[in-house]
């Protein structure tokens, strides 16, 4: 690639697909599905494993660091979610390639001579001592390559440490072996790229394998995948959080709804409860006013009728008798005022004859005058 091309490529990578106009670039948008998903996140192998053994080759897929660039723009506004699509592809390809290891490891077995389980477990730690002693050299030299030559100067000593331990495991492994079988190349797949390791393999010959693209290129594609799993998860979590959220939030307006439902009509019953009582105490008053009325009415009617057909029932006996009685009365009436006149006459006598009597008959006379006057 000139430098033209790589600059053009770190604009489209810094400035997006409408870093210069072109509406051309501008159809195709990163959400379309013919984007790569995986190149958008920077995790496709086929990017990650370009020029290696294991070279994939082109992706089927749109690549382009523009469309990546529009991605990271409008994922700090909202989730996308593209990570399950990463996640998918990544789980495929680990799938592939954990699926070929085991192959390996059965061809291994079918073609190399059968050892006991004691050797098999002196053979397994040498192993692994290589591995980790490869794992610290292409540490060393990415340290140097930084410039943390204290660090990487420490990362040496320790490999001095484990070289130690290695001479120790392989004079074990030597010794429980005959000359011809110790002999024989002893290989091993290794678990993160499925290549082949040699029990004897030097140092540099690790070295160069541990630290190599092919080996961190599948250290990165898992990592990268567990690291997307975590992230789906987190998401997943807090989506159905803000799910739960929302349920319980439309449930409580929901719960006020039907409480201010039930208090407006309750209001409502209990206005309209007040209303029929009044208008049934209206009624009542009402009732009661129209009964005594009517009893009033029924009263004074038959009163009426009373005196009017006591009027009409006197006989000419009554009649005579009522007169007879009011005559009589005025007689008793006159009879009465006679006799008045007649004592008033005798007093006056009486008292013309007693005026020449001492005081005491005077006061007798006039006690009993009194006394006749009462």
């Amino acid at each position: 690639m000139s430098a033209q091309a790589q600059m053009r490529a770190l604009l489209d990578q810094l400035m997006g697909t409408a870093r210069d106009g072109d509406e051309t670039r501008q159809r195709v948008k990163f959400t379309d599905d013919r984007v790569c998903k995986s190149h958008l996140l920077d995790c496709c192998p086929h990017d990650i494993l370009a020029g290696t053994r294991m070279d994939l080759g082109d992706c089927s897929k749109i690549h382009d660091l523009a469309l990546r660039a529009d991605y990271e723009i409008a994922s700090k506004d909202r989730d996308l979610f593209f990570e399950l699509d990463a996640v998918d592809h990544l789980e495929s390809f680990i799938a592939d390639c954990d699926r070929r290891t085991e192959l390996a490891k059965k061809r291994l077995a079918e073609t190399q001579e059968e050892i006991s389980a004691e050797v098999a477990a002196k053979a397994e730690k040498v192993h692994e001592l290589n591995e980790e002693i490869g794992k610290l050299l292409a540490k060393a030299e990415q340290l140097g390559a930084e410039g943390n030559v204290d660090e990487a100067q420490k990362v040496l000593q320790e490999v001095e440490r484990v070289r130690s331990r290695k001479r120790e495991a392989e004079e074990e492994y030597r010794n429980s072996m005959p000359a011809s079988s110790f002999q024989q190349q002893k290989l091993r797949v290794c678990e993160v790229c499925s290549a082949y390791l040699g029990l004897h393999d030097n140092d540099r010959r690790l070295a160069d394998h541990f630290g190599g693209k092919l080996h961190l290129g599948f250290i990165q594609i898992r990592e990268k995948l567990e690291q997307l799993k975590k992230t789906v998860s987190e998401k997943q979590e807090k989506r159905n959080q803000e799910r739960l959220k929302r349920r319980e939030d439309r449930e409580r307006e929901e719960r006020m709804k039907r409480r201010t439902r039930s208090r407006s009509k309750e209001r409502k019953r209990s206005r309209s409860r007040e209303r029929r009582r009044h208008r049934s105490r209206s009624s009542s008053r009402e009732k009661r006013r129209s009964r005594s009325r009517s009893r009033d009415r029924e009263r004074k009617r038959r009163h009426r009728s009373r005196s009017r057909s006591k009027g009409r029932r006197r006989s000419p006996r009554d009649r005579s008798r009522d007169r007879s009685s009011k005559h009589k009365s005025s007689r008793d009436r006159s009879s009465r005022d006679r006799s008045r006149d007649r004592g008033r006459k005798e007093k006056s006598s009486s008292e013309r004859r007693q005026e020449s009597m001492n005081g005491k008959s005077e006061s007798r006379r006039s006690e009993e005058r009194e006394a006749g006057e009462i």
